[in-house]
């Protein structure tokens, strides 16, 4: 037997073609002329353009999306509250100073607006530095 009578059991079903007698021929597909039929084309994809026009913003993670604290100052504390009375959470609700607390994400943190005479309690509320120290000095205590 020689090699030249070697012959496939299953014979090809289709002739392959190359070139333009092949069905991708010429322009493989590509159509004639224009930006679309080069090769190496630089076409700016659609989401690229969206990303560009969103608002870009400094930092890691910004800032500016967190939940921020619910301010309230000090000559709302003094018109609502009695001397000694606890400022909490709870009683700011019930005095309607706060909406019904639906998260316990939710935070508060006491201003320095006003003024303070009444000598308050507060309680597991945050509060600026000069709140404290007007807080202190019309005889209040701070719990936390």
């Amino acid at each position: 037997m020689e090699l030249y009578q070697l012959q496939p059991d299953h014979p090809l079903k289709k002739k392959k073609r190359v070139g333009r007698g092949g069905k991708r021929g010429t322009y493989c597909g590509r159509g004639s002329k224009g930006q679309k039929s080069r090769a190496g084309r630089k076409m700016q994809p659609m989401i690229r353009q969206f990303i560009k026009r969103y608002p870009k913003k400094r930092g890691y993670r910004v800032a500016s999306f967190r939940d921020k604290p619910l301010t309230i100052s000090l000559s709302i504390l003094e018109k609502n509250f009695e001397k000694g009375e606890i400022v909490n959470m709870a009683t700011l609700v019930e005095k309607k100073l706060l909406e019904r607390v639906k998260s316990r994400k939710l935070r508060v943190k006491i201003l320095a607006r006003g003024e303070l005479k009444k000598a308050l309690i507060i309680d597991g509320i945050e509060f600026s530095n000069t709140a404290k120290e007007k807080i202190e000095k019309a005889g209040g205590e701070i719990k936390n």
